[in-house]
């Protein structure tokens, strides 16, 4: 799964990595969590438009938005088929910036928090989906969830999912929708994991820390 993950490029990089005319501004975070508002790129009339979801898919026909917290992951194999899921795999597709994401592994009797990113250290795309929703004050929300598939070499040794991140090129086959099969993960090769400070296992810690690596227990 991915339950918790760090965007920390500015905003000048990520529209140049992800193709965006603009940008507005937005801070670095360093441990996001499920419910917070995050920024995702998403085709609009114009092209390519950054916005501002909540994460945690709420389905249009849902009668609670606590749903969403149910559905802050979407599994890849099943896209087409959830009733949560289809309509916004067929039309509702987006790209989640993100620089790192974490997971935990138990470690003599504790769980030890790992940092995952690309070798290169820079902003990526993890597949997701997007969805609209009105409330009962008919007020609409729009939310998302992050695709995810079966983990590679690398991240298997700390959970057996992982995010779906897409390569640069495969950016516009996904916003699209034009083909029903999943893109191709960015290889086990590029990507590294490495211990970080239990810091990041409490959502309130938003801190540069949350990334630096440490020692192996």
């Amino acid at each position: 799964m991915c339950g918790r993950y760090a965007l920390t490029s500015t905003p000048a990089v990520i529209a140049e990595r992800f193709h965006l005319l603009w940008t507005p501004e937005f801070a670095p975070h360093y441990n996001i969590a499920p419910g917070q508002t995050i920024p995702v790129v998403r085709e609009a009339a114009q092209g390519r438009e950054l916005a501002f979801l909540k994460w945690g898919l709420i389905p249009s026909w849902a009668k609670e938005a606590s749903i969403g917290m149910k559905l802050i992951n979407a599994r890849g194999e099943t896209l087409a088929d959830k009733p949560a899921f289809r309509s916004a795999y067929r039309q509702r597709r987006c790209l989640i910036p993100a620089d790192a994401f974490y997971e935990w592994k138990p470690v003599a009797g504790r769980k030890q928090p790992y940092c995952i990113r690309l070798r290169d250290e820079g902003p990526f795309g993890m597949a997701g989906l997007w969805e609209h929703w009105k409330d009962p004050n008919g007020q609409t929300v729009e939310s998302c969830t992050i695709v995810t598939v079966d983990a590679n070499a690398p991240v298997a040794e700390l959970h057996d999912r992982m995010p779906l991140i897409v390569a640069p090129g495969d950016y516009d086959v996904w916003l699209r929708a034009d083909s029903k099969a999943l893109p191709p993960a960015v290889p086990a090769q590029a990507m590294r994991t490495y211990p970080v400070s239990p810091l990041v296992s409490n959502v309130r810690n938003d801190l540069p820390a949350c990334l630096d690596p440490i020692d192996e227990a």
